[in-house]
């Protein structure tokens, strides 16, 4: 096994987009070597969602669990990264896909979310007919490089309900566009946050 690891976490700053209503970056210092200080400390505040992120089901489900509370395992093991091309703004269905994933994490590149630092609204999402394949297949994980597995204007949420049927995990917000479609180990692990509906990841592929 390869020991390289390929960074698909975009970079969180203050210049990174945020879902519109939602919580953006601030960072905080409150000692600095640069100022005389004996350390540096510094704080942050921002929303959950933030770059590169895992969602609990209790973002989407009436008493779901927490982030804290999920298994380890559905972040961390044999993965597969799936191109598609389909037009802007559309969900993607069963038939866009060449062929069927393998594996029982799937990162979807859509290359419809080009820059993290500018929020745009036209990305793809996933359909739940989809979803359903993907757990007919043994899939304990989705991803993809867009904000939402979602399209920006759903209210129902109708994918997010598809994974919470199947108690599948969710990635989004990756950055992909440098990664070749493949087999990939994925570590995406996220924190142990009490109550919280989502922790933001630092996301990599490791080349097998």
């Amino acid at each position: 096994m390869s020991s390289r690891l390929i960074d698909i976490s975009p970079v969180v700053s203050e210049r990174i987009g945020v879902w519109p209503g939602d919580v953006s970056y601030t960072h905080e210092v409150s000692l600095d070597l640069q100022s005389g200080d004996h350390l540096t400390l510094g704080a942050m505040r921002t929303t959950f969602h933030v770059g590169a992120h895992a969602d609990a089901p209790s973002h989407y489900v009436r008493g779901g669990e927490a982030i804290g509370e999920r298994d380890l395992d559905l972040y961390c093991g044999p993965c597969q990264v799936v191109q598609v091309s389909i037009a802007r703004r559309q969900r993607l269905h069963p038939q866009d896909l060449q062929s069927q994933p393998q594996q029982p994490r799937v990162l979807f590149r859509t290359d419809s979310f080009a820059d993290p630092e500018r929020f745009t609204t036209d990305f793809n999402s996933l359909s739940p007919e989809l979803v359903e394949l993907l757990a007919s297949r043994g899939v304990r994980l989705v991803g993809i490089d867009t904000p939402s597995i979602d399209p920006f204007d759903d209210k129902q949420l109708e994918s997010h309900a598809a994974v919470a049927k199947h108690d599948m995990a969710v990635l989004e917000g990756l950055v992909l566009a440098h990664v070749k479609p493949g087999t990939y180990e994925l570590i995406a692990l996220p924190l142990r946050l009490a109550r919280a509906d989502a922790s933001p990841v630092r996301a990599a592929l490791r080349e097998v």
